[in-house]
């Protein structure tokens, strides 16, 4: 649940988007404590899978257009992929289908919560697996096209094709993020980060539902007094209450206009000392001496504060989409997860979707180019994205209606907010990793107190001048 890349999708591409979904990423996914580890390297092709008519097919064979000139495809193939509250129910399947479909392929699945931690020293040695998904601690698309460790799709992107025939660059909801104009990994699940609250609750107490910051204020007023703490965030990965919370304010406060966290990734100091950021790190200020942020919050992870929410002992919590999948185990009966993308806005200011994506690329180094090519093709087609929405319980970055799927409700009422032409919807953003980790300090150092919005722009700041040099 991490995710480094707070990503998005313009409103009027998200108007026929959101076909499936994701465990929210710091551009990341937090790890998943409770997540099945799947460590070691596992032949895909032992998993039983059933494939269908659109899946069940060489990435290069007749398939509703495709060419037919591919040739087969053999070797090892390693895919690379972090669980975390998506889980790995698509994973498993994607795989075994298109082992399915290139029998003379030796596809071995790395796959786990700790899976990019396991598999660092291979990036670091120049032995990497073939394909990656990028999503969870220890990977960062920015610092792995620093570090010349993925494969530039500029070229092959520009007219490929999935399996059905269809241009993948006319499939996504949200284009490849480019770096100094060049493209080296493509959103494969679109997310938002926002905030939740239990509707039974919410229904049973008599507590109105917020749509704006001065809503919010006033019904914790009203949560607190009757004995209930109103907000709890992770304070072990803060970069939660920086996606749902912050990032969303800041956009706010700059009148709707998402650039200033551009320059801020782009590590203008002047961006981070702008008033709109003084303004959004005051939100935050008034949320603490308000004694509204539950004062466990800054020593536990996100599981943990997750759990207090289902409980029912704090009221709201800044998470991403892929919350109910990845507590689906510890969800109590009758509870019914409300969600806004964000409740920083003053009254009559548009709601802001700070969306959240988690990529997949080819390695460098990879030994198997073809494969990773034909994988690429195969995972960005309808059939897949709708048995990521199903599977995952979130949207996926291909165009699609899931209204009629079997997509989770929350999903199908976060697409609403996304759909809507009144909503703000930021574009991917990457921030340097250096400057990321200092804005998240710096979050929880000012929820407890430490510090005022002027050390957190000070602490900030620093460290944007020493990478920027």
């Amino acid at each position: 649940m991490n995710k480094k890349k707070y990503a998005a999708m313009g409103a009027a591409v998200l108007l026929a988007s959101m076909s499936l979904a994701g465990c929210g990423s710091n551009g990341n996914n937090a790890p998943n404590d409770t997540a099945s580890t799947n460590n070691a390297t596992n032949n895909a092709g032992n998993n039983a899978a059933t494939t269908n008519d659109s899946t069940n097919a060489n990435a290069g064979s007749t398939n509703a257009g495709a060419t037919t000139d591919t040739p087969k495809l053999t070797g090892d193939f390693e895919v690379q992929y972090f669980v975390g509250g998506y889980g790995d129910k698509w994973w498993t399947k994607v795989i075994a289908d298109f082992q399915a479909a290139n029998p003379d392929l030796h596809v071995k699945a790395l796959g786990g919560p700790k899976i990019n931690e396991q598999n660092k020293p291979r990036w670091i040695g120049g032995n990497p697996p073939d394909f990656v998904y990028i999503d969870g601690p220890e990977l960062n698309d920015r610092q792995m096209v620093e570090d010349g460790q993925l494969e530039d799709l500029t070229d092959w992107i520009k007219d490929a094709k999935n399996v059905d025939g269809d241009k993948i660059l006319d499939m996504l909801a949200q284009q490849p993020q480019q770096f100094d104009g060049k493209i080296y990994n493509i959103p494969l699940v679109l997310n938002s980060w926002g905030i939740f609250w239990n509707k039974a609750l919410f229904k049973e107490k008599g507590w109105q539902e917020p749509q704006d910051f001065q809503q919010f204020l006033d019904v914790s007023d009203k949560i607190k007094a009757a004995g209930t703490t109103p907000f709890i965030h992770t304070g072990k990965y803060p970069y939660y209450i920086n996606g749902a919370f912050l990032y969303p304010a800041i956009v706010s406060a700059n009148n709707g206009d998402y650039k200033v966290l551009q320059d801020m990734a782009a590590n203008k100091v002047e961006a981070f000392e702008s008033e709109a950021v003084k303004t959004a790190l005051g939100k935050i200020v008034t949320l603490r001496d308000k004694g509204f942020i539950d004062k466990a919050s800054i020593q536990i992870n996100h599981t943990d504060s997750q759990m207090l929410f289902l409980q029912n002992k704090d009221a709201f919590i800044p998470n991403g989409l892929w919350l109910p999948n990845e507590m689906s185990k510890d969800i109590p009966q009758g509870f019914d997860f409300g969600f806004i993308p964000s409740i920083t806005q003053d009254a009559g200011q548009k709601i802001v979707a700070n969306t959240s994506t988690a990529t997949v690329a080819i390695a460098k180094n990879a030994k198997n180019k073809d494969a990773a090519h034909a994988f690429l093709q195969f995972v960005f087609s309808k059939a897949q994205a709708s048995q990521w929405a199903e599977l995952s319980g979130a949207p996926s970055n291909i165009k699609g209606d899931i209204s009629a799927s079997n997509a989770p409700s929350f999903v199908k009422d976060a697409a609403k907010y996304l759909t809507d032409p009144n909503t703000i919807v930021i574009p991917t953003i990457t921030f340097n990793a250096d400057v990321d980790k200092a804005m998240q300090d710096a979050t929880d150092a000012l929820t407890i107190g430490k510090i005022d919005p002027a050390g957190w722009v000070k602490r900030v700041t620093d460290v944007v001048k020493k990478v920027a040099k």
